[in-house]
């Protein structure tokens, strides 16, 4: 958390820099810094006959990679169920029954950042995807071992509440089961 005497240092695209004076145990200050970023929402997609819908994407800067859909929740979005429901719309041409999963906060005391996982369950084909122009996306129909393998041992997998979700199953018994029951219903 970002504490109210923070000042801000620099405005950016994605993230914000603040600075504060933070008072040491022996007494002395010391200048500590934190990154705002916009919050953010990622979507897993299960269509009614319960495969998982991955994003194989490109992007400019990040070469191919593995993913869900998602992004930065925009100003003009009212809720992080809305955004979810256009990222959704925009990545995949998709509509579905949203349904909040996990709030995480990655890099912990470091970024000030939210992400807002769903899960969107009936998904069904709406309209044609709207990609930006830094964007690629081919959509991938998996099912729940495909899921499992391709978390769990490809390198190009890019969602770590996900493989998160699918390496702490994996540690108790009857875990994956239970895994797939949250997810696919």
């Amino acid at each position: 958390m970002i504490p109210n005497n923070a000042k801000i240092v620099f405005r950016g695209i994605l993230f914000d820099v603040y600075q504060w004076q933070q008072e040491m145990f022996d007494g002395t200050f010391k200048t500590f810094e934190r990154l705002r970023r916009k919050p953010s929402v990622t979507i897993l997609p299960i269509t009614g006959d319960w495969k998982i819908m991955l994003c194989e994407e490109e992007q400019p800067s990040r070469g191919k990679f593995l993913s869900t859909p998602g992004g930065q929740i925009d100003m003009t979005d009212p809720s992080p169920e809305i955004a979810a429901a256009r990222e959704l719309l925009e990545e995949t041409g998709h509509e579905g029954n949203l349904e909040l999963w996990i709030e995480t906060h990655p890099y912990g005391n470091k970024i000030d950042w939210t992400v807002h996982n769903y899960i969107a369950r009936d998904i069904r084909k709406v309209a044609e995807q709207r990609l930006d122009a830094g964007e690629r996306i081919t959509i991938r129909l998996v099912d729940f071992d495909e899921f499992v393998e391709i978390v769990l041992h490809n390198e190009n997998f890019r969602n770590a509440e996900l493989t998160l979700a699918v390496m702490n199953a994996l540690r108790k018994p009857g875990g994956l089961d239970e895994l797939k029951k949250l997810l696919l219903g």
